[in-house]
């Protein structure tokens, strides 16, 4: 267990708990959020996120780009044109080619534009980018995006920001059954249980952003989800008992007391 690494585009992690930039209310919050949850790569929204104006505060003044992976995302983007702009731009600024993929379908509910998506994924496959998709929990879909370059299968638990927690478990079982990606858990979850939950599927690790940001002790919130990161994992590992219809006693059948 303590050798075990999470593994994404032949770069090795320790932590499989991933963490977003955004909602906190400062960087500081935001920094020192991120070095409870033990977390070793943040997504950054390239769109939203200072990462170039040094007359204001930079996120790299705050999170050290040596110590923690950078991950660029698309955030706030509707189409393939503006998500391949700004990956592109992402790769310049920063020479990052380990990048998050996220293409969205509409405002209000934010679930992904998987045509587009696609689209995009193959594009950016071709240009070098190592390429981490958020999409639905579709299969069909999963599939597709590992047959068209993707290096992370992200599939979204629940919309953006609700903190529905996971949503459609057998298609993450499908998932993760069919694919040799890593599989990471990506929007939706609202509480460190969700992650366990996640964990316990069999996925490779999860990403979290509002669930720490937006909750009332933000510190004790993202040390929660490094827990229950590490326990759900190690409760996968373990294998769980088979489920029975009916009860099933615990004690020994023989030698019983007359």
């Amino acid at each position: 267990m303590k050798n075990e690494k999470l593994i994404i585009a032949k770069k090795k992690f320790s932590s499989r708990l991933i963490v977003g930039t955004g909602k906190y209310k400062s960087m500081t919050e935001c920094a020192k959020a991120i070095k409870l949850s033990g977390a070793e790569i943040v997504t950054v929204a390239v769109r939203r996120v200072n990462i170039t104006d040094k007359n204001k505060p930079l996120l790299m003044d705050y999170i050290n780009t040596k110590k923690i992976t950078y991950l660029p995302n698309t955030a706030g983007c509707f189409n393939s044109k503006e998500a391949l702009r700004t990956l592109r731009l992402a790769r310049e600024i920063g020479g990052w080619k380990l990048v998050k993929l996220e293409v969205l379908g509409d405002k209000q509910n934010l679930f992904p534009d998987m045509i587009e998506t696609l689209k995009s994924t193959e594009v950016l496959a071709k240009e070098g980018f190592k390429v981490m998709v958020y999409c639905n929990d579709d299969p069909l879909m999963a599939k597709r995006l590992e047959n068209s370059g993707a290096d992370a299968i992200m599939p979204l638990a629940a919309p953006i920001g609700s903190g529905l927690g996971i949503q459609n478990k057998t298609n993450i079982k499908i998932i993760r059954n069919q694919t040799k990606l890593p599989l990471i858990i990506d929007a939706g979850l609202g509480q460190a249980s969700d992650a366990t939950i996640a964990m316990e599927l069999g996925c490779d690790g999860v990403l979290v952003n509002t669930a720490i940001a937006k909750a009332k002790k933000p510190f004790d919130m993202a040390l929660a989800f490094k827990n229950a990161v590490i326990a759900g994992r190690q409760s996968y590992l373990a294998g769980r008992i088979d489920k029975y219809l009916y009860g099933n006693a615990s004690s020994p059948k023989t030698g019983i007391i007359k």
